[in-house]
């Protein structure tokens, strides 16, 4: 989910933040792999090295060109017995969710089932009656233009306060998404449905879940899992039905700029709160095959590409329906998404046809401190991360050649909804 920003401002923006000095000596992943011959092993190595050294506590990466394959990990997954960070580690991913539940969404427009432009209220009537229900499309859910305000604040309520006290308190509490989408609903809106530019909401893919039960007459996860999850080769990924995450994965670490200090490990998480929004479960391998999957045309068809691809402006973003484009200059045009929950981040970036692919996973979160208006400063970490994505995705392109500033502030990873 994307992680809003801190002390009552923008809820809804885009993931990643990574905070800290190091409570444990630094000690690397094991050596990268390196099978490929086009991919700069050792160039990736340092460069995921950095972020480590910059005070992230652990972060792995998968990088992918063509048939080609590199993985990397640098740090801890543990800070209290120094248990490395492998490539192979299960993470939270966040609002990478959303694309997962997008691709649900399409594939039963191209069956008929659901109209892209028809009014949510068609479907849900009980749940967004009235004029909301009339005039919100499908559509407008997908691409956050919707104007439904986000309901992470409701949910955890003394964030709005400044305080992180509802974070340890709702650790296991479940709830259900038509809760979540009531708190949305009674939340300022933030437009009228359709204008632009859209602002982002976890409230809108909430709903864009409960459309596909009512749809398929399946729970959004288990149709998730066979139709999208199994049909993309996915052997790693699943949507959580306890706190607890199966398999190799490291601690997750919550700073919450500072006021958590030592950042606080919310590893076990019930994960109720994100629902269809950002509750996946997955690795940087899996999150490349998924995409790979999806730009290659094998999850939907060319049509509903032509759809999801389509973006419009929202909350700083060239959004499209549940996934964003980002622009590198010399380099050109990725795809993907990014997310985060309480202590762990992740970004997946994609060429367009599939070709050149990145995914990177962080444990520690919202590590930087907040200037006057309490909005977080730029970190050495967020630079650091943005130089390996560089490093990934453009190898041949020199460095003044690439807009780090601009790359960099597309990847804060502070935000409490993404």
């Amino acid at each position: 989910m994307r992680i809003a920003r801190l002390l009552g401002t923008v809820l809804g923006t885009t993931l990643l933040t990574t905070t800290a000095v190091l409570t444990a000596p630094a000690q690397a992943g094991p050596a990268a792999s390196r099978d490929a011959v086009s991919l700069d092993g050792p160039a990736l190595r340092d460069s995921l090295d950095a972020v480590h050294e910059a005070g992230m506590y652990g972060v792995f990466s998968s990088v992918r060109d063509g048939g080609e394959k590199w993985t990397g990990a640098s740090g801890v997954a543990d800070v209290a017995t120094g248990r490395p960070v492998t490539p192979d580690m299960r993470q939270r991913v966040g609002s990478i969710s959303k694309t997962f539940t997008a691709v649900g969404v399409m594939q039963q427009v191209e069956r008929g089932r659901i109209r892209l432009d028809a009014p949510v209220g068609d479907y849900l009537p009980e749940l967004i009656p009235g004029e909301r229900g009339r005039e919100i499309t499908v559509r407008m859910l997908l691409n956050h233009t919707s104007g439904i305000g986000d309901y992470v604040l409701s949910s955890f309520p003394s964030l709005a306060q400044g305080s992180t006290d509802s974070l340890e308190e709702e650790r296991f509490r479940s709830i259900r998404p038509a809760e979540l989408v009531r708190m949305g609903l009674a939340a300022p809106a933030t437009g009228r449905p359709g204008s632009v530019p859209g602002s982002y909401s976890n409230t809108n893919y909430v709903i864009a879940g409960l459309l596909l039960e009512k749809v398929t007459g399946q729970k959004a996860g288990a149709y998730l899992a066979r139709h999208v999850i199994d049909r993309a080769g996915l052997r790693r990924t699943y949507l959580p039905r306890t706190p607890y995450i199966k398999g190799p994965h490291p601690r997750m670490y919550e700073s919450w700029f500072g006021l958590l200090d030592p950042p606080r490990d919310f590893s076990v998480y019930d994960m109720s709160w994100a629902s269809t929004a950002g509750s996946v479960v997955s690795t940087t391998d899996d999150l490349n095959r998924f995409y790979r999957a999806l730009l290659g045309g094998k999850l939907v068809g060319k049509a509903s590409l032509k759809e999801m691809t389509r973006t419009v402006p929202v909350s700083g973003m060239d959004y499209g329906l549940g996934i964003y484009s980002l622009e590198l200059r010399g380099c050109g045009r990725f795809w993907g998404h990014d997310g985060a929950v309480f202590g762990a981040g992740t970004i997946a970036l994609s060429s367009r046809d599939g070709e050149r692919q990145v995914a990177l996973a962080q444990n520690l979160m919202k590590y930087q401190e907040s200037d006057e208006d309490g909005r977080p400063k730029l970190h050495p970490i967020d630079e650091a991360i943005a130089a390996h994505v560089v490093r990934a995705l453009c190898p041949e392109a020199p460095a003044s050649g690439i807009n780090h500033s601009r790359l960099t502030e597309s990847l804060r990873f502070d935000q409490l909804s993404h």
